[in-house]
């Protein structure tokens, strides 16, 4: 009767050391998978647009009857019209500042407008600009350029060749 006394106590805590064993190894487990899903998911988890640069915003020259809108070549001295037109391209990027600059026979850039945008212009910016051109000969090239709420730049240019 005492070996059978001592072969159930060593068959109880044989049971019981693989029961605490299996718990142990089932709790570890169940740390390592949460562990790792945890991991996953913010790894994973990131804002949309972290990586997307974005969309420049949209500017042209108004191509309509009484505008000039492609490189050409004038009279000294001409009166000309050129009609800039910009938008966002996306939803929450509105526009907030226009610059005009000029730069004569191919040397530095000069500023001629630089123009905060009201809220009421950042879904869509136009504007008129009449261009006289010097009464020398040489090139002219206007810069038009548009900044969205990202620091998007986007610009178009027109040169002219005064003769």
């Amino acid at each position: 009767m005492l070996f059978f006394r001592r072969v159930c106590h060593l068959t109880f805590e044989i049971k019981t050391i693989e029961t605490i064993m299996m718990s142990y190894f089932k709790t570890k487990n169940l740390f390592v998978i949460w562990s790792v899903a945890a991991v996953l998911t913010v790894v994973s988890c990131k804002k949309e647009d972290d990586d997307d640069p974005g969309t420049l915003p949209q500017i042209m020259l108004d191509s309509s009857a009484g505008y000039l809108a492609k490189d050409t070549t004038v009279a000294k001295g001409t009166l000309l019209k050129v009609g800039v037109r910009a938008a966002k391209t996306e939803a929450n990027d509105v526009l907030i500042k226009f610059t005009e600059s000029v730069a004569y026979d191919g040397k530095a850039d000069s500023t001629v407008l630089n123009a905060t945008l009201s809220s009421s212009e950042g879904d869509a910016y136009t504007k008129d600009i009449d261009i006289n051109t010097r009464n020398l000969p040489g090139k002219e090239k206007y810069t038009f350029t548009i900044v969205n709420r990202d620091g998007l730049v986007n610009s178009v240019s027109l040169t002219l060749t005064v003769q």
